[in-house]
């Protein structure tokens, strides 16, 4: 490393103390966030309340189990280091009247449950030593009967490997896993381990990387695993509080009554526990139930999925679920090309039907020449279903109307799953008396709604689609000059809450009612808006942020584009240091490739470890910028590096040719698959002056069957994981790089020894290197000290190396 005059070497590279970055960046990082909001069914209420971030470190370094890819907080049974949101009101959405629910001061709200009517909702609440169960009606809120909020105190509530919270077909009871209150005692961890571990495999011909960490690996973690997600199953009537228990407690992962109430299905996970899978694959037993608990029939007895193909599906019925509209009918998928998706079959997949009293064989309904992603939409009226494959090898999307009743079925539309300016969007769902959820339709279409992609950025749509012709009618189309959506419909469908902001304007939702020439038209002119909400600009020092889409070619034509966002001040023509943001992404064709993503139009807010709050140190930065890997998802990593350097130098290409980047001063970060892509781009460009890798994968034999798209094993594709592996090349790493990873990285590609490797790597043959590992955290960062060490460390680097100031490091390291 050559020696900067005046500053010491050793408070360069061997700082270890937690610092902090400039009083400018602090302010727009710790300031309030908007809130989180859930919609009433019916669209007439709304409940808001505010994000808690950046917990302190001290969380997460409190005791804490890791439990077949569950990281658990053994004080409330619940996620680890997991925050919700506090402070919450309701807003009538008619007349903006806001109502504060007055829950405990250290209360924290981690999920909403509405029943069908929107006049009651059940909380899921964090405390202290528990997850608590709240219950409350729009009456009692509204008209301040404080004691109508009121806490289940019999229940403590588990969410481990399930929703804890549903309201049943009646709407007026609860289904509710809680903690058995007889559980006894945590199990205690033996003197010395009972035994060795082992771990054996007897002819296993597929296996997926994906299984990693967090895995179970001792006795003592099996017993800790089962203790702490096994949950009782019980009936809760919120007013009476009156509970019945059904059947006898254990690791429940899915209960859910019949559409009648008549039925419950349940799903159980059933022991040994493996140390090879996380509990997702752990052997499970899928039954029928009847009210009181009894086995009224058994669906599924899944052994221990431990050899499923990479990209593949697991063996048996999965995805089992109740039809909506009819009283207790069940379906679910079955692979017919044992779960391998590089099967020469002539389908993949069958649904199955299975009608009470469950004692029949069940009825195939239909099968699919691809893979089955979603079956569970359904219509309100008849018994048609909308049901969508995917092709893997062209990443296509089809999708189908199935009437189950008649047999009947036919391809309603179908494109690439990657285009983006031609996607449909997604159908709207209404909710059935019973709570159940179902296709929103008027007359013959179905309402869609979508990001609206265009080459000048986003504008999300609301649509109605013709079951027959397969023609739109727009209802509405966000405005170029903003960015709005769809959130729900209020009351009726003649009036919808629109959230809508700009890059000025504050985010803020409206109550929008069309005119009439919006049922016969396009109509956007006819739209009328109410304000609901009226937030406030916590940061407004950022609106002087300059942003714009910029597109361009790589040079084989390849269309590509980036967000460039300029700092407060810029004069034109004036010549900045540059940050280039981008994660590399896997395309069929150049033409999907080079779509557009995202909005010039978004309102602007900074937070976590952001490359954006470079912005505020006088950097701009090159955002979203396109990183596509072009060619078939079986061979596309063969060229994985040389496009990468193809689009890093257009992108370079382009914003130096535009007068705002410094050739001279670019700088280049990215995360996890991103950190792949700086450590590649420093070995096999000189186009950066230095670089920030954080939590990447810097080797890929370690991950031997298979990556992201890639699923050929190292044995069949051993030079394309060696080529896109930075470590093997770490002696052609000649500019400096800063390498940040969380110290406990879940994450099956990027487990921190990763970066160590690839410090040492690169240290040792003579380049400049830096490794930073926070304490406690995982693949991404959470804590306020490392979020705000993190921003210093990055600060730091590229104004030594890119920037040049090394007064400014002098000033920070000191």
């Amino acid at each position: 490393m050559t020696a900067t005059p005046g500053v010491s070497q050793d408070s360069l590279t061997s700082q270890s103390n937690w610092q902090s970055p400039p009083d400018e960046v602090l302010d727009v990082m710790h300031n309030q966030q908007f809130p989180q909001v859930w919609t009433s069914p019916t669209g007439d209420y709304m409940l808001l309340a505010d994000p808690v971030l950046y917990p302190a470190l001290s969380e997460l370094a409190a005791p804490m189990h890791k439990l077949a890819g569950i990281r658990m907080n053994p004080a409330i049974n619940g996620p680890h280091g997991r925050h919700g949101v506090i402070s919450p009101r309701l807003v009538q959405i008619e007349n903006r009247a806001t109502t504060a629910l007055n829950l405990p001061a250290d209360a924290e709200i981690y999920n909403v449950r509405w029943t069908a009517d929107g006049q009651r909702f059940a909380l899921m609440v964090k405390r202290c030593d528990r997850i608590g169960l709240w219950v409350g009606s729009i009456e009692g809120a509204l008209n301040f009967f404080e004691a109508d909020l009121k806490e289940i105190k019999a229940i403590a509530l588990n969410p481990l490997i399930s929703n804890a919270v549903s309201w049943l077909p009646d709407q007026q009871r609860l289904l509710v896993r809680r903690i058995p209150p007889q559980r006894g005692p945590v199990p205690a961890p033996p003197a010395i381990p009972i035994g060795p571990d082992i771990l054996e495999g007897v002819g296993a011909s597929s296996r997926s990387t994906y299984e990693a960490r967090n895995l179970l690996e001792t006795a003592h973690d099996d017993d800790l695993f089962e203790y702490y997600t096994t949950s009782e199953l019980v009936i809760l009537d919120p007013v009476t509080g009156k509970i019945n228990v059904i059947g006898a407690p254990a690791p429940y992962t899915m209960a859910q009554f019949s559409p009648s109430g008549e039925y419950l299905l349940v799903r159980r996970l059933v022991g040994p526990w493996s140390h090879e899978v996380t509990w997702r694959r752990f052997a499970s037993e899928t039954e029928v139930w009847n009210n009181n608990g009894d086995v009224v029939a058994t669906i599924a007895s899944l052994p221990v999925a431990d050899q499923v193909p990479a990209q593949g599906v697991r063996l048996g019925p999965r995805s089992v679920g109740w039809r909506p509209t009819a009283p207790h009918t069940l379906f679910w998928l079955e692979a017919l090309d044992g779960g391998d998706p590089v099967a020469e079959v002539p389908h993949r997949d069958q649904l199955m039907r299975l009608e009470a009293p469950f004692t029949t064989e069940a009825q195939v309904v239909f099968k699919a020449e691809h893979r089955i992603r979603s079956w569970q939409s359904w219509f309100a009226e008849g018994s048609t279903l909308m049901l969508t494959q995917r092709e893997r090898i062209r990443r296509w999307r089809y999708t189908w109307l199935l009437d189950v009743d008649n047999g009947t079925s036919r391809l309603w539309f179908d494109l690439n799953e990657d285009d983006r300016y031609g996607n449909p969007g997604y159908p709207l769902f209404r909710v059935l008396p019973n709570g159940r959820w179902v296709i929103r339709q008027r007359d013959n279409a179905v309402y869609f709604s979508g990001s609206g992609a265009t080459d000048q950025g986003d504008r999300p749509f609301l649509d109605l689609r013709d079951l027959d012709t397969g023609e739109t009618q727009r209802l509405f189309r966000c405005d170029p000059e903003r960015y709005e959506y769809f959130v729900a419909f209020a009351g009726d469908e003649t009036r919808f809450v629109l959230r809508s902001e700009s890059a000025v304007d504050v985010p803020n939702y409206y109550l929008v009612s069309f005119g009439e020439a919006s049922q016969t038209t396009a109509g956007a002119a006819a739209l009328t808006r109410e304000l609901i909400t009226d937030f406030a600009d916590p940061t407004p020092q950022l609106r002087a942020i300059k942003k714009q889409i910029v597109r361009y070619g790589r040079a084989d034509g390849v269309p590509l584009s980036f967000h460039l966002y300029l700092p407060p001040g810029y004069q034109e023509g004036q010549r900045l240091p540059t940050v280039l943001y981008a994660y590399p992404s896997e395309y069929s064709d150049a033409a999907t490739a080079g779509q557009v993503r995202g909005s010039a139009q978004r309102f602007m807010r900074l937070y976590g470890a952001s490359h954006l709050f470079f912005l505020l140190q006088g950097y701009a930065v090159l955002d979203q910028t396109a990183m596509p890997m072009l060619g078939d998802p079986e061979t596309a990593y063969d060229t994985f590096v040389p496009q990468l350097v193809a689009d890093a130098e257009a992108a370079v290409k382009q914003a130096v040719e535009m007068g705002v980047a410094d050739p001279d001063r670019i700088g280049v970060i990215g995360h996890s698959h991103g950190g792949l892509m700086v450590a590649n781009l420093l070995a096999h460009t000189d186009l950066f002056q230095a670089g920030i890798a954080r939590s990447g994968s810097y080797n890929k034999t370690n991950q031997p069957f298979g990556f992201q798209a890639e699923r050929r094993s190292l044995f069949e594709a051993r030079d394309a994981y060696i080529q896109l592996s930075p470590t093997f090349f770490a002696d052609q790493v000649k500019q400096p790089v800063l390498i940040i990873h969380g110290d406990d990285d879940s994450n099956p590609g990027t487990l921190t020894f990763q970066s160590k490797v690839f410090y040492e790597a690169v240290r040792g043959s003579g380049g400049t290197a830096r490794l930073v590992l926070l304490p406690f955290e995982d693949h991404g960062y959470r804590a306020r000290e490392s979020i705000e060490h993190v921003l210093w460390e990055q600060f730091r680097w590229f104004d030594r190396y890119v920037k040049g100031t090394d007064v400014g490091m002098v000033a920070m390291g000191n």
